[in-house]
């Protein structure tokens, strides 16, 4: 986005998101219960952007009669294409870079995801994927008795160690939450998106898991190590604690929320064509837990309803990014809707690469991606100033 503002002469709006870092609607309270939780909508997110826009264009000297475009990647990327959507009289296009509005009820196959993520672990090393995935019946068989509870705290270097079953679906659930979110940065160059990593941080964790014909001990020293590239690559670290996969707060409490209410993406593994223990999709135990969480129930169908699922053809003016490493492209909209409606495909791109700034390392197909999408943006912007003429 630097770079792009500088070449198109833009002024840079961050826009922060109301319940996330300062913006608290009721200050101390306002993730105090579901009553001051109602207006945490990806709708009313949109409002304040649109109500914003208004604001600058009367108080910016200069702003009045000029285009705007939004740019946002992850959720920020499907908010910036549904701003489109809903507010095209706003903003003349928008950049959804890793956008997954897909990721919902079963516009894709809920495996999709995984699917992704075991792929990047199978290219970056000779038997990786297939040493993580026998890597959780050693972990079953280990964990069976007492001193091999022990151990494994042990082995792993745990802060707190594991005493008991729950502990260790807990610790499964948390060694998976860290090669899903290795998959998403799996940048070409070292970087500090959710810890600080070497480059291609998956094929480093994959070195130490070329061989999955090793005793169960062996296989689990071998993980440990894998997970010590991602929690400990600063080497400052003294134990690996289970209650944290991203350093810093990315805003987890309220993004919580929103998945137990709109954001409701379908997951699922089947041990098969992925790496990870079988586990269906269950919307009733996901609704369960949400209720005993924030006393709500999730609407799975209301996202679609609101912003038209993959029937968007009649909108104009986004574009799509996705990198093919990235998880998220799973649920992302990576072939031309229409020819205003475009999808770019980053080969060797992670999680919103093209967003990132301009680095040594960055693979052609980035550079490329962002030329293109700043000679859309130009186009939008020729057209804007076209019609203004016309106007006046």
């Amino acid at each position: 986005m630097w770079d792009m503002a500088e070449e198109l002469k833009a002024m840079l709006v961050f826009a922060e998101h109301r319940y996330y870092g300062e913006s608290l609607p009721f200050g101390a309270n306002s993730f105090k219960d579901s009553t001051h939780l109602n207006f945490l909508t990806s709708e009313q997110a949109l409002a304040d952007f649109a109500k914003l826009i208004k604001h600058l264009k009367r108080t910016v000297p200069g702003a009045k009669n000029q285009p705007v475009i939004a740019l946002g990647g992850s959720y920020g990327g499907m908010l910036a294409a549904w701003f489109r959507m809903k507010y095209p009289h706003m903003l003349v296009g928008a950049l959804a870079s890793s956008a997954p509005i897909w990721q919902f009820e079963d516009l894709v196959p809920c495996g999709v995801f995984m699917e992704i993520v075991t792929a990047d672990f199978r290219k970056s090393g000779p038997n990786c994927s297939e040493s993580i995935r026998r890597s959780w019946d050693a972990i079953r068989r280990l964990t069976s008795t007492g001193p091999g509870l022990h151990w494994l705290s042990e082995a792993l270097r745990l802060c707190s160690p594991l005493t008991n079953s729950q502990d260790v679906e807990h610790l499964k659930d948390w060694i998976t939450e860290t090669w899903v979110n290795l998959a998403m940065v799996d940048y070409p160059y070292e970087s500090n998106f959710l810890q600080p990593l070497p480059a291609w941080p998956i094929k480093v964790v994959c070195q130490y898991l070329k061989n999955p014909n090793v005793s169960d001990p062996q296989l689990l020293e071998n993980i440990f190590q894998a997970l010590n590239v991602y929690y400990n690559y600063s080497g400052q670290v003294k134990c690996l604690n289970m209650s944290e996969t991203a350093t810093r707060s990315l805003g987890s409490l309220g993004w919580s929320y929103q998945a137990c209410t709109e954001m409701v993406m379908p997951f699922c593994t089947n041990g098969i064509d992925d790496m990870f223990e079988p586990h269906s999709w269950n919307l009733k135990e996901f609704s369960d837990d949400c209720f005993k969480q924030w006393g709500v129930r999730p609407r799975p169908s209301w996202i679609t309803t609101m912003y038209g699922g993959k029937n968007i053809s009649s909108h104009t003016n986004i574009i799509f990014s996705n990198g093919d490493l990235d998880p998220w492209s799973g649920g992302g909209v990576t072939e031309n809707v229409t020819d205003t409606l475009v999808a770019i495909t980053i080969p060797e791109g992670a999680h919103h690469l093209d967003l990132r700034a301009n680095n040594a390392f960055d693979p052609t197909s980035v550079l490329l991606a962002r030329s293109l999408e700043v000679r859309y943006m130009k186009q939008w912007i020729k057209n804007f100033y076209a019609s203004l003429r016309k106007k006046h």
